[in-house]
């Protein structure tokens, strides 16, 4: 993290730890960094919970500049994301050049301070504006012109004769937003979604489900599979106001990594699962449809305990049988 001025902290792009890379997560990067050194900026939208804003920093690990992050807001203005007066810049000059006579002229301006879309133009850093659409459609229109003509209009009030910034070449922009269906969500101009390339992020496949879960709570990859199918087996059900993410796999796995226990030997696994699953489904307040969640789940944790008890004591028969023949044969 480093500061630009008093207003503008980048980000240092660097990989993330427990970053998971399955054939699936691969893909949709090899695309978007395609896309990225065509020329055009990438837009990843999704329903909460597909991974957008981590992917959005993957991806910008990968083109190594610094990076600058803005997140969408209803009350943000074109000032917001451009700059605007802050405070005041005092002059006073004193002059002595007579000495019995004592000249003083005292200036004050107001003083002018970049925000952080210009800085990302200016100095051809990463924008990374997370959920856009969370800002009125008005207060985007700036990037019109970023985007297309590489031009920036300069506000008259920040001074200087050019009345444009070019935008440095280096200069990227990664998109994020949730479905216009959401609450708190503007439906963003056509002309400025036809400006970049849009890719639509639907919850993981299994094999990067099972990967997340395991890599952010350190649980076995056994333990993992477990919580995904459950959470995956609710999904597929199509019961749900919401349809659970991998979010709720990690709170289940990361719940049950503190009580250092397992889903086949906690007691508590089912109102845990309950509890996470219905809140994650389901509106405040919602009952019916958090009773209904609560009746689906303990189903699929009866049946997916039920099928891993049965595989190990299959696995375990085996190796007596093999035991039992090695030893006749002695």
């Amino acid at each position: 993290m480093k500061m630009i001025d008093e207003m503008t902290t980048v980000l240092e792009p660097s990989p993330l730890s427990d970053f998971v890379e399955t054939n699936y997560i691969k893909s949709i990067t090899a695309r978007a960094v395609t896309y990225i050194k065509a020329g055009f900026p990438v837009h990843f939208r999704g329903v909460s919970g597909t991974g957008k804003t981590t992917l959005a920093m993957h991806i910008a690990s990968k083109i190594g500049r610094p990076v600058v992050m803005i997140h969408g807001d209803e009350e943000f203005t074109t000032s917001d994301l451009v700059g605007g007066e802050h405070g005041y810049r005092f002059k006073k000059v004193v002059d002595r050049f007579v000495s019995r006579v004592l000249k003083v002229e005292e200036d004050m301006v107001k003083r002018w301070v970049d925000n952080r879309l210009t800085v990302a133009c200016k100095y051809g850093f990463t924008l990374l504006y997370d959920e856009f659409t969370r800002s009125r459609p008005e207060a985007n229109n700036i990037l019109l012109s970023i985007l297309q003509e590489k031009m920036m209009d300069l506000p008259v009030g920040r001074g200087g004769e050019d009345p444009y910034l070019k935008v440095d070449p280096d200069f990227t922009a990664i998109f994020t937003s949730n479905p216009e269906e959401y609450a708190g969500v503007h439906r963003s101009q056509d002309a400025l979604r036809d400006r970049m390339i849009t890719m639509d992020l639907d919850h993981f496949d299994h094999e990067t489900e099972v990967a997340i879960t395991q890599a952010k709570s350190k649980l076995s990859k056994q333990d993992a599979e477990i919580i995904t199918n459950i959470v995956r087996g609710l999904r597929e059900s199509g019961k749900c106001e919401f349809s659970p993410t991998v979010r709720g796999c990690i709170m289940i796995a990361k719940t049950l990594k503190i009580q250092k226990s397992s889903p086949t030997k906690s007691n508590a696994f089912t109102q845990m699962c309950q509890d996470i699953l219905a809140s994650e489904t389901s509106r405040v307040g919602s009952k019916t449809n958090q009773n209904r969640v609560k009746e689906i789940v303990k189903e699929l944790i009866e049946k997916e305990i039920g099928t891993r008890v049965a595989v190990n004591a299959e696995k375990v028969a085996k190796k007596e049988t093999v035991a039992v023949g090695a030893d006749d044969e002695q």
